[in-house]
């Protein structure tokens, strides 16, 4: 397994540049964009916030539910799971989301854009042992 305590300071290092400039740099990482996902913890009821890299499809924004490896899904899976309505903001905006789960050809279509813009999303499926969700995230309306 890759060495988790220095990938998780790296994302801790991206969320601060991230934020600091307002998300206008750091827009880009592992040659794919970047989004902010805000959902609300399935224990706290409060907003939780995380970075994800995403794919563009006509349909919305799509996702990979790898947790980079882990045997367990995400945190941010676990509570859309929960509350299936979250926000993406990307580019400053902020657009109120709902999430599907794809399956089948349209899976299979993200999943390998996704390792060819990555591969070590191959390897995360290796190591996680359990099936990794690939998420539609299908705007629901427009939000200021």
């Amino acid at each position: 397994m890759r060495n988790r305590r220095a990938l998780g300071l790296l994302w801790k290092v991206h969320r601060f540049t991230w934020r600091v400039s307002g998300g206008r740099i750091g827009t880009r990482v592992a040659g794919l964009p970047i989004l902010e996902l805000i959902t609300t913890g399935r224990r706290s009821g409060q907003p939780r916030s995380v970075l994800l890299n995403y794919l563009d499809d006509p349909a919305g924004y799509a996702v990979i539910a790898s947790n980079a490896g882990s045997s367990s899904p995400p945190a941010w899976w676990r509570n859309l799971e929960a509350t299936p309505t979250a926000v993406v903001r990307r580019r400053g905006r902020r657009q109120p989301v709902t999430p599907r789960v794809l399956e089948g050809e349209a899976r299979e279509r993200v999943w390998s854009a996704a390792v060819a813009a990555n591969g070590d999303y191959a390897t995360y499926a290796e190591e996680a042992g359990r099936p990794i969700p690939v998420v539609l995230l299908e705007p629901t309306g427009f939000s200021p």
